[in-house]
């Protein structure tokens, strides 16, 4: 006899070989304290449970078939299946056996890719193999080629944004990817902002605007020294100083509006299958991110910003994300010292979330009492503070959130492939720290295509 059918034998678990639901969990379920209906328990308030066992039916032929199903050597007398391998999650007429996860199914092992070999004097045939990605944000490669790899690339992009002028950027962005490794746009996002930008240019400056807008974006990109960017474009260290700081609040003043807070008929609309399968009512997700600051003089502020968590200064902030990875929210850049739940208070996230909605966040994120006055549900992993090992339920929740809440890491991931974020910031950059946090997070939704330029509508 088998380890499986030992476990099961006496009827109390579910029969299927691996799963570990059981009429003990149930009960202990219901004893427990309902999050959304405290102070009472669960079996008081009349909350759904997270699954029932169903009995296998008298009949010998339907008997049969549910054997048939779970391949099991040595059957309990009692045999009880729970809802999990049912597709309609019970028996009915149109399913009435057990079909999903039944613990002896693998899945397909992938063959390998055969190559054409065959080649002649005059020609030879070469099999072109387009790489997939799951995700712009979860592969290691190179994210300037990667992002944008589905896109075709366009034959011609109009350049014309100053006619008559010799400009640096003609040299330099030759194609989409030099354009991403520079920029972190593509070439026709990256003309097409330029054009937009022409009206907010200082007329003083003689440098072109196309060159100012991409030794901003190179600063932000690649986090060069000053004396580099001067050199590049052959000007001296104040202009360049003077110019991307310039260009610096112009683009967080007009770039604003692309991280926006979306609709919730928008997010259901775009809502991915993952989602829509385990938490349809997910409004965003929320995580705390931290980018390295140059070490201040002052001993308060040098104490005040020191993260021990990294380990060095730093500056804190606040990113919520939709379900489809459209960067909704940004906050402020506060103290690496400041928990997350003084920055969720104290950034103005709440003001953005309605009765009704639902936030995924992380442990760190005590909030549930705040969340609670606006009628907002927080979604978050269980944890095991002052009590004994999560319940079966726990896991199996705590790991369908933990497959989902990665999208915020992955959009906090397309944020720091503007160096600036992921390197250390200077000293002298920290008092505009708040609107390139903007300015990355806009360019990070364009990099991404979630959103779209006017000529594309």
């Amino acid at each position: 006899m088998d380890g499986v059918t030992r476990r099961h034998g006496s009827g109390t678990y579910c029969a299927v070989r691996g799963c570990n639901n059981s009429w003990r969990l149930l009960n202990v379920w219901s004893e427990g304290e309902c999050f959304d209906h405290q102070p009472s328990t669960r079996r008081q308030c009349g909350c759904a449970p997270p699954y029932a066992l169903y009995e296998k039916p008298k009949t010998d032929v339907e008997s049969r078939k549910w054997l048939a199903a779970l391949k099991l050597k040595n059957p309990p007398k009692r045999l009880f299946v729970c809802s999990y391998h049912f597709i309609n999650k019970k028996p009915t007429e149109e399913n009435p056996f057990p079909e999903l996860f039944l613990g002896y199914e693998r899945p397909p092992q992938q063959k390998r890719r055969k190559l054409d070999r065959n080649t002649s004097d005059t020609q030879s045939d070469e099999v072109c193999i387009e790489p997939k990605f799951k995700d712009a944000a979860t592969q290691w490669e190179d994210l300037t080629k990667t992002d944008h790899s589905y896109a075709a690339k366009l034959d011609h992009v109009n350049k014309s944004t100053q006619t008559g002028v010799q400009t640096v950027a003609d040299d330099m962005l030759l194609d989409d990817d030099t354009s991403l490794l520079y920029t972190g746009l593509r070439l026709l996002y990256f003309f097409t902002l330029v054009k937009t930008m022409l009206p907010f240019s200082k007329p003083s400056c003689s440098i072109p605007v196309v060159d100012q807008i991409l030794m901003t974006l190179m600063k932000l990109k690649l986090n060069l020294v000053l004396g580099d960017v001067a050199k590049r474009f052959k000007v001296s260290k104040g202009e360049v100083s003077k110019v991307i700081a310039h260009w610096i609040d112009t683009l967080g003043e007009q770039l604003e509006p692309m991280v926006a807070w979306l609709p919730r008929s928008v997010i259901r609309a775009n809502m991915p299958p993952s989602f829509k399968k385990n938490h349809p009512q997910t409004t965003c997700i929320i995580d705390c991110a931290e980018t390295a600051i140059q070490r201040a003089t002052n001993l308060n502020c040098r104490s005040a910003t020191f993260s021990h968590y990294m380990g060095t200064n730093t500056a804190k902030y606040l990113v919520a994300v939709s379900p489809h990875g459209l960067i909704m929210f940004i906050s402020e850049a506060y103290a690496g010292k400041s928990s997350d739940k003084f920055i969720t208070i104290n950034s103005g996230f709440l003001e953005a979330l309605r009765p009704g909605d639902e936030v995924m966040a992380d442990r760190g994120f005590t909030i549930r009492d705040v969340l609670h006055e606006r009628k907002v549900k927080l979604n978050i992993p269980a944890f095991t503070h002052k009590r004994g090992q999560l319940t079966n339920e726990e896991v199996t929740r705590t790991r369908r959130v933990a497959n989902v809440r990665i999208h915020v890491e992955r959009a906090i991931r397309r944020l720091k492939v503007f160096k600036i974020l992921s390197q250390t910031v200077p000293i002298s950059m920290t008092p505009r720290l708040d609107k390139i946090l903007i300015i990355c997070a806009a360019l990070a939704n364009m990099r991404s295509r979630l959103i779209r330029l006017p000529h594309e509508v």
